[in-house]
């Protein structure tokens, strides 16, 4: 019996194994649950006998094309089973089967169980085995599936990990783009792009990138000033130094704008406390728009613009009441 990805979906009728003439050597291994399984598990027939028949040729060691072809049995009827994705791995590597060609059975495998964990792991060997030349098609696959759903944790991780094992970093913010622009709100999106200017050995970083990405940023926020996702992408283009988007005027601006259409928007709010307390020299426009929400004194400091913020951050923000009087408590 061959490997192929259609040999386990073939137009015969099924066999079971024990009416095959060529599994008449093998002898069936039973499941053991012990003498007093707590509770007993009531499969189906066709299950139980291709995993009694699996379990002989694995506890045998056998590395032959019907071991490969049962665990391919196997797989169709549990394809979260850990052991018979080892042992299918151990058979390939004995056989030198053709590896494309297993590509393309655990890929149909993928698209039935998207989120399963053994499918992917199994994925990620294929594409370490077969190298750079599996990256293309690989990125397609993850397109494919998250085209499906967006927040596929799994399609995501392996994504990032051809990226930075394999390559292919030349159109994935062209990619990110076009993500965004589907939905601004997908924070998959949002953390992929930041790999992307982190990591691409074609941007030349976070340092270089930085500048456009404040645009970029800040023009989601105005956008869409309750996601909070470019507002934690914001945070990240700084990550190092925290003094620096205190010397940005766009940052503190960005946040003036929002609160001026509304005054209660947490995520303008906890920034603009953050550049307070680094430091940020409050223009008198932002001074005169913190004082009209909380009735400061015209004369305040900069210290006491924050501890007036996060007075409104209690209100506006009740869930986190507690963490909001706490911070005040570090303002000095």
């Amino acid at each position: 019996m061959g490997s192929s990805s259609g040999e386990e979906e073939g137009t015969n009728k099924w066999v079971p194994p024990s009416q095959r003439p060529e599994l008449a050597d093998v002898v069936p291994v039973g499941q053991d649950d012990g003498p007093c399984p707590v509770v007993s598990i009531s499969y189906r027939d066709d299950f139980r006998e291709v995993m009694d028949y699996f379990r002989a040729l694995y506890s045998a060691g056998e590395r032959s094309p019907r071991a490969l072809h049962f665990t391919a049995e196997a797989i169709h009827f549990n394809p979260g089973n850990y052991t018979v994705w080892h042992f299918r791995r151990l058979v390939l590597e004995a056989l030198d089967t053709d590896l494309l060609q297993e590509m393309n059975f655990v890929d149909q495998i993928a698209e039935s169980n998207p989120k399963n964990y053994q499918v992917w792991h199994h994925k990620r060997w294929l594409a370490e085995k077969l190298g750079p030349d599996a990256a293309n098609s690989e990125h397609e696959f993850t397109r494919k599936m998250l085209a499906i759903d967006a927040k596929n944790y799994h399609a995501w991780s392996h994504r990032q990990w051809v990226l930075q094992a394999l390559g292919g970093w030349e159109s994935e913010l062209q990619y990110c783009n076009q993500l965004l622009e589907e939905d601004v709100f997908n924070n998959s999106a949002w953390n992929q792009r930041y790999l992307v200017i982190t990591s691409s050995p074609l941007l030349g970083g976070l340092v270089a990138m930085r500048d456009s990405e404040v645009d970029y940023t800040v023009e989601a926020i105005m956008a869409n000033p309750r996601n909070e996702s470019p507002w934690r992408y914001l945070k990240g283009l700084y990550k190092g130094d925290n003094y620096l988007p205190v010397a940005d005027r766009r940052i503190s601006d960005v946040c003036l704008k929002v609160l001026k259409d509304d005054s209660t928007c947490i995520f303008a709010l906890s920034l603009l406390v953050d550049l307070l307390r680094m430091g940020l020299q409050p223009s008198d426009e932002l001074k005169g728009t913190i004082e009209s929400m909380e009735n400061c004194d015209p004369e305040t400091s900069h210290v006491d613009l924050a501890t007036a913020v996060c007075s409104i951050l209690q209100k506006c923000d009740p869930l986190r009441i507690s963490y909001w009087s706490w911070y005040r408590t570090t303002l000095s």
